[in-house]
């Protein structure tokens, strides 16, 4: 397990970087699923539930694969029109304030702020295009952490994009651990990213969560990825079952 010395030494705020009033419906891509999470080949054969997912096109592309992902999501409650109308109404004042606050971002995946903008807009058409398929099929589910009605041990792979800890000032720490927990539920392994909050200081309740896990006989460990668009997110937690 990286220490937690490592773990505080991630990041560092430098001024307010990111003002969100709520979760905001971005989503990313296989590509970056893979570099965020280090999904080997052997992962992408398992099954895999991915919460928290919003208008990712990570399931879209698994399924163009042969592959099966379950996203979970409030979000697909919503038709087509009302995801791209809420994905339009925030994304233009978030790429505003990143420019505002170049210097807290790493421009190495996405080569600027009108880049970035451009690969989210890809994703969510990728996404949108899928969708409707994938929710008569059983893969857009409309759920939340921490309860997902979904059965025990039903999947071999957990993954939350860019929430749980993203997110600390929305949700307090028992939110999290129940939603870490709740992931356990559903698959053996359980992976996070980023570690980072929208201030970029590392999330106070990563290694409060760890202390815990481990004291129940969890496996835990902080893996450093090759992603990283915070500056000081390249850090991804993973949670095993013994």
């Amino acid at each position: 397990m990286v220490q937690k010395s490592s773990y505080y030494s991630a990041g560092k705020r430098s001024n307010v970087v990111m003002q969100l009033g709520s979760v905001v419906p971005f989503g990313r891509s296989l590509d970056e699923y893979q570099c965020m999470f280090e999904l080997s080949a052997t992962d992408l054969d398992k099954s895999i539930v991915s919460l928290a997912d919003g208008p990712a096109s990570f399931n879209a592309e698994m399924f163009a694969l042969g592959r099966r992902v379950v996203s979970v999501d409030p979000l697909y409650s919503f038709d087509r029109a009302d995801i791209e109308r809420q994905f339009y109404c925030v994304v233009d004042d978030i790429i505003l304030q990143i420019k505002r606050t170049l210097a807290d971002w790493v421009w190495t995946y996405h080569a600027s702020p009108d880049h970035l903008r451009e690969s989210r807009i890809q994703t969510l058409g990728r996404f949108l295009d899928d969708f409707d398929l994938g929710r008569s099929q059983g893969r857009y589910v409309v759920g939340q952490l921490p309860n997902t009605q979904l059965p025990d041990n039903s999947f071999q792979l957990a993954l939350c994009s860019h929430f749980l800890f993203l997110y600390a000032d929305h949700f307090p720490y028992e939110f999290h651990r129940a939603a870490v927990l709740e992931m356990l539920r559903l698959a053996p392994e359980v992976r996070i990213f980023p570690l980072l909050t929208l201030m970029l200081e590392p999330s106070s309740y990563v290694p409060r969560l760890i202390d815990e896990m481990q004291a129940s006989g969890y496996e835990c460990c902080v893996r450093t990825v090759t992603y990283q668009l915070q500056r000081g997110g390249n850090q991804m937690l993973c949670v095993k079952k013994r």
